[in-house]
């Protein structure tokens, strides 16, 4: 019978689990905001510039393990725009991106004006300020909700409220440099329990959190004496109980059990003196002998560490600070050429899946059943191999949901080999362009690859260690995982062909026609903006479902982008959008995204949107877009491209791409 009772509490609980690791589109619940209207500034103002970058990046880093982040935008005050978001401890991360990206455009909306923020959810908290609002505690404006109802027992519920806070409290403040987080539940009585949690934001110190949370506990007794819950809400902590589980008890980690106490001894049992050891040693003796020996072992521990830590110490300030002498990193990326012989069954045709400038592409399976996509690189790539493994480890250092991840590499004789995450849905172009297969793609799906591209490309702009310019993006290029989410992919690997460039120029241009910005189809000048013209040209493609170039040049129409202007200039834009998307299409989305696409194709790069506005506008209705320009038209023929500066075009051909079978992809790869 118990273990019948057992074995069901277990099944409940992973029931539980499973109910909760479902992902759904949740909507955050609102609590309150705050924005004083002391400081406020003008819509057109480059505070307002600096405000829209940091939700970019507030809202790319939502993703955080830790469940916070905290950004800048802007270098010169006072429009220097500070923000933080922290969600609650216990929250799945898409519940968190859910509630940042809610948070960044209702705070606009009820506030409007206002320099210095501070918006509280149930899931979380983001704020935002002209000064600097890290790693300093801050009780200067509060939140109290709470149950109107009582406990019955008032003095047992202030007994064991006051040992739960405490706990909780101390624990939290000793979160370090994670989360500094902490919950309790603790019986109230055998059908009443009470949950108590509190959290700080991580970067304040150990002693700044205790005092902000402790200074939140004492305001129960004032003003919610004996109520069935109650939350007090700081900008920096916040503590809350309840009389039902409010968090998610699953996913939180319960205290430590208390020391159990060593049994009373019986008076008429032998004391310590007379208590005796195996094969009749005393208890004294054998204190004698353990002490003196775990005490020797324990200094011999500390001096060892001691030692070991100042080596390394002397050793790290000697080293230069480059991917070179992260060998250790490296290696653990390396695959041995037999895995990747025997994964791909020695590179059969039967699993090629593409190739390219660069050389094939395959399906490969790990023993441990793991997919993956191995790009075998052409053996006249004219790198070396430690110049090789440096590029890998800054390509490896790239992680975002909206990227194809590089799972590692094999290095042996002539051989360079790539290996990355396999996308069982292909790539975006095999399925947007094919007669059967692009009713797949509805509106929503389509919306959500838009969304997940300008993330991708917002990240390789400004979010991530590198600065990277793709310059070859393109639908072949975005590739599917099998929930239809966007992963950009052959992004950062130029130098590993060792192509001649410079920042700024290069001089060989390498691309696909149609997608390449004029500046650099031309005159060879790349900048994030060429990268923006390329999103540009894949929105339209991805709204009309038609190729750049598949026009027959009736009507004197050469182009995908001369088709757009045309309809945007006679007032009939949507004409432009899938016949298959008149069941599922939003008028207003479609709308914009063309709007978007037509601002991002302009021909002067510097009346192009950066990503981080392209993010922004795409996620936000209150934003006014600004009237487009005619876009660049030119025809991609070899006699206006000037062919002395080696201008490639996409010949690839595939049968299943799993990964981008272009060809070769220049990426400028520089420590930000």
């Amino acid at each position: 019978m118990i273990k019948s009772i057992k074995t069901s509490r277990v099944l409940l609980c992973l029931s539980i689990v499973c109910l909760l690791s479902i992902k759904t589109k949740s909507t955050p619940n609102f609590l309150s905001i705050d924005c004083p209207n002391t400081t406020s500034y003008t819509p057109n103002s480059i505070y307002k510039t600096n405000l829209n970058t940091l939700f970019s990046s507030l809202s790319s880093n939502s993703t955080s393990i830790n469940g916070f982040s905290n950004s800048t935008a802007g270098r010169n005050p006072p429009d220097v725009a500070y923000g933080l978001f922290l969600c609650r401890g216990d929250v799945f991360t898409a519940v968190c991106q859910d509630c940042v990206t809610s948070a960044t455009k209702e705070v606009v909306q009820r506030c409007p004006k206002s320099k210095n923020v501070i918006i509280w959810y149930d899931e979380c908290m983001l704020r935002y300020s002209n000064e600097s609002i890290f790693s300093k505690s801050d009780e200067s404006t509060g939140l109290i909700l709470r149950n109107t109802q009582n406990f019955t027992d008032q003095t047992r519920f202030k007994e064991i409220l006051g040992g739960v806070m405490d706990d909780i409290a101390t624990r939290a403040s000793n979160g370090g440099s994670g989360k500094k987080f902490a919950t309790r539940e603790a019986n109230f009585s055998s059908l009443q329990k009470l949950y108590g949690l509190a959290q700080c934001t991580p970067d304040l110190t150990l002693s700044d959190c205790n005092k902000c949370l402790r200074d939140g506990i004492s305001n129960f007794p004032n003003c919610c004496d004996g109520n069935l819950g109650a939350r007090v809400l700081f900008p920096s902590c916040n503590v809350r109980y309840e009389s039902y589980p409010f968090y998610n008890v699953t996913a939180t980690a319960p205290p430590p059990p208390p020391p159990a106490l060593p049994p009373p001894v019986h008076p008429s049992s032998p004391g310590p003196s007379a208590s005796r050891g195996k094969g009749g040693i005393s208890s004294q003796v054998l204190i004698a002998i353990i002490v003196p020996v775990g005490a020797s072992v324990l200094l011999f521990i500390i001096v060892f560490c001691f030692v070991r830590r100042k080596a390394k110490t002397k050793h790290d300030d000697t080293k230069e600070d480059s991917a070179v002498n992260e060998i250790t990193t490296v290696e653990s990326l390396q695959y041995d050429f037999g895995t990747i012989q025997a994964a791909t069954n020695n590179f059969s045709d039967d699993n090629k899946i593409g190739e390219g400038g660069f050389g094939h592409v395959y399906k490969g399976k790990l023993i441990n059943g793991k997919e993956i996509a191995v790009k075998r690189l052409s053996q006249n790539s004219g790198q070396g191999g430690e110049e090789f493994k440096n590029e890998v480890l800054l390509v490896a250092k790239l992680q975002h949901r909206n990227l194809v991840r590089l799972l590692g590499f094999c290095l042996e004789g002539e051989e360079k080999i790539l290996i990355y995450e396999f996308m069982p849905n292909k790539s975006l172009d095999r399925i947007l362009f094919d007669s059967q297969e692009h009713g797949k793609l509805d509106w929503p799906k389509r919306y959500k690859i838009i969304e997940g591209i300008a993330r991708g490309m917002l990240y390789l702009h400004e979010d991530s260690q590198l600065r990277i310019i793709h310059r070859d993006l393109k639908t072949s290029n975005i590739l599917l995982d099998g929930a239809m989410n966007a992963k950009i992919s052959d992004f950062g690997m130029a130098r590993i062909f060792g192509v001649d460039q410079s920042q700024g120029n290069t001089n060989r241009v390498v691309g696909t026609f149609g997608y390449m910005a004029p500046e650099y189809a031309m005159h060879g000048q790349f900048s994030v903006k060429s990268d923006v013209f390329s999103f540009g040209v894949l929105v339209l493609e991805i709204i009309s479902g038609r190729k750049i170039n598949d026009f027959d040049q009736s009507n004197h129409i050469e182009d995908l982008l001369s088709y757009a202007w045309k309809l945007w200039r006679n007032g009939t834009p949507l004409k432009l959008m899938d016949p298959t998307l008149e069941v599922s299409y939003s008028r207003n989305e479609v709308s914009r995204c063309i709007h978007i696409g037509l601002l991002c194709v302009q021909e002067d790069p510097d009346a192009r949107p950066s990503m981080a506005t392209v993010v922004l506008m795409l996620n936000s209705y209150t934003i006014t877009l600004a009237i487009p320009e005619e876009p660049a038209f030119f025809s991609p023929s070899k006699k206006e491209l000037n062919i002395g500066q080696g201008v490639e075009s996409d010949q690839s051909t595939s049968k299943s791409i799993p990964l981008s079978v272009n060809d070769v992809t220049i990426s400028e790869l520089d420590p930000r």
